[in-house]
């Protein structure tokens, strides 16, 4: 699949060589999250902060894009257009939609992990510059004179840091602020982060909608065989990142080897283990480094629902800490990522009994 160019600085909220969230045509799947968002707005007691949650590429990053593009391209809530709507759809040709689609609206801010130059991989969290650099936009007076948009994408990413002061906003937000924080999972959040939101989860998607979503990216995933899409789309449990990676040339086999290393945890594979570890290398490994620590994250915590006994749950909570450290110190420290994935294993491997 078509990765960036060399001239071209990579996204960190966009799967490699898929449409990016805020040139999607539609939102597939959220209707009643969607409708309550719309009403919130026409009500005229809208939220100033929203926590848009669920499972990673259901379509949080959409709703929010949508959001943000339908209150800059209708910025009085009594006005006709609004009261008028169905949806939060918004004219492309609008000036407020083709300045956010170049990342060129002056009321709007987006703060996700950056890219590094030096290292040519993305900063492993959102740290605290970063956040002081989305929310300047909440500094000057809106250059349109309505909203100011800040979007999170993805909180998860944000170091302690950066939490703290994207706390400070959401408690004291200025006149007409929205803040969309988009979180797979919202848990890891401060809960006074979480306690100040409107609340809005959303659910994997049917099997229907993430074909759709899937051959609406256009080539070269459209062109793929029939039976190809059809095989991703059913174990992609409802995320189309996930069945984008599987139909992915330069992912395949990655998912077979994260699968037989995660489910035979706390024993450790280790040829499984070092053959996955050795894809970690170079720019291209960091998505697949990525998503093993998801999956990683997700087995430590059913792990963790799986029992109720304190001296397990002590062991458990000892390793999420662990894991949790070290993955931020990966890029902080220049740690290989081959490195870094095998030495949660072996703190696994330390731990086997005790979980």
């Amino acid at each position: 699949m078509r990765r960036p160019a060399e001239d071209e600085t990579p996204e960190s909220d966009v799967y490699p060589g898929a449409r990016p969230p805020r040139f999607a045509p539609a939102l597939i799947g959220h209707a009643r999250a969607e409708t309550e968002m719309l009403e919130a707005y026409r009500s005229g007691r809208l939220a100033h902060a929203w926590l848009i949650s669920g499972p990673e590429g259901v379509g949080k990053a959409t709703l929010a894009w949508r959001f943000a593009r339908f209150v800059l391209c209708f910025g009085d809530p009594s006005a006709r257009a609004v009261k008028e709507a169905r949806d939060l759809s918004a004219p492309e040709g609008h000036p407020a939609a083709r300045q956010l689609a170049a990342l060129a609206h002056p009321d709007f801010a987006l703060i996700r992990r950056a890219w590094n130059p030096k290292s040519k991989t993305f900063f492993t969290d959102i740290r605290v510059d970063d956040v002081r650099e989305g929310q300047s936009v909440f500094q000057l007076a809106s250059a349109f004179g309505g909203w100011r948009v800040l979007l999170v994408d993805a909180a998860d990413d944000l170091n302690r840091a950066g939490a703290n002061a994207l706390l400070k906003t959401i408690e004291e937000p200025p006149n007409r602020a929205l803040i969309l924080i988009v979180a797979h999972r919202p848990a890891r959040l401060p809960p006074t982060i979480r306690s100040r939101c409107r609340r809005l989860t959303l659910d994997p998607l049917r099997p229907s909608e993430v074909e759709t979503i899937v051959r609406g990216q256009g080539a070269p995933w459209s062109d793929l065989p029939g039976f190809a899409i059809d095989r991703a789309v059913a174990a992609s449990e409802g995320s189309v990142r996930e069945a984008l990676r599987r139909l992915d040339p330069e992912a395949q086999g990655v998912g077979a080897l994260i699968e037989t290393v995660i489910g035979k945890l706390p024993t450790i594979e280790w040829r499984a283990a070092l053959k996955l570890a050795d894809g970690f290398a170079g720019a291209a490994g960091a998505e697949n480094h990525e998503r093993f620590l998801l999956a990683f994250y997700d087995w430590i915590a059913a792990r963790a629902r799986a029992t109720a006994e304190p001296p397990r749950l002590q062991a458990i909570t000892e390793l999420w800490g662990k894991v949790r450290q070290t993955s931020r110190d990966v890029e902080a420290l220049n740690i290989d990522r081959k490195t870094h994935a095998l030495a949660c294993l072996q703190e696994v491997a330390e731990r086997a009994m005790r979980l």
